[in-house]
């Protein structure tokens, strides 16, 4: 699990900067730095930018290799390898990169869209939000059916609401 801090760098009302930071991660990952930049273009559409990046040592970096050699093999990301048609998508760690960088943004979109609704239902909406958005890239970020998805993150919100935050 990541627990981020953030901090607003910038706010008007034609541009926000938002930057994400984790110092640690899953398989000895670090510095988790993600960063948001957003411009409205007109009344209903906004350019958004998204960065991130982490470190990671061998751990990390066995694990990753072990992921793409054997669950992560056929595993495709978002660009195309040629202009053709019919082109394959690019694979590997740039493939995994990329749907990591759509995972995040898809969170984000789902998170603003839960906004419009009133609690309980913030966390099942983003939940439902962000499978449905998945699924439109189905090729490239589908891991499990609505059901176990659903079921994995009840169990994780639940088990994250015991969690007592360490004193700083």
């Amino acid at each position: 699990m990541l627990e981020f801090s953030y901090r607003v760098t910038a706010e008007t009302p034609q541009y926000l900067a938002v930057e994400l930071h984790a110092n640690k991660g899953p398989l000895n990952t670090t510095d988790y730095q993600l960063q948001l930049r957003a411009v409205p273009l007109s009344e209903d559409k906004t350019f958004i930018n998204l960065r991130y990046s982490y470190g990671y040592g061998l751990a990390g970096k066995l694990a990753m290799q072990t992921y793409l050699s054997t669950l992560g093999r056929g595993k495709v990301g978002f660009t195309k390898l040629t202009s053709d048609e019919n082109s394959a998508y690019v694979g590997g760690m740039r493939g995994a990169v990329e749907r990591n960088t759509m995972r995040y943004y898809l969170a984000m979109e789902a998170y603003l869209a839960s906004l419009k609704h009133s609690p309980p239902q913030p966390v099942e909406a983003r939940l439902q939000y962000w499978f449905d958005a998945t699924e439109e890239y189905a090729l490239q970020l589908r891991e499990v059916d609505r059901p176990s998805y659903l079921a994995m993150k009840k169990d994780e919100y639940q088990r994250q609401k015991t969690i007592v935050p360490a004193q700083r």
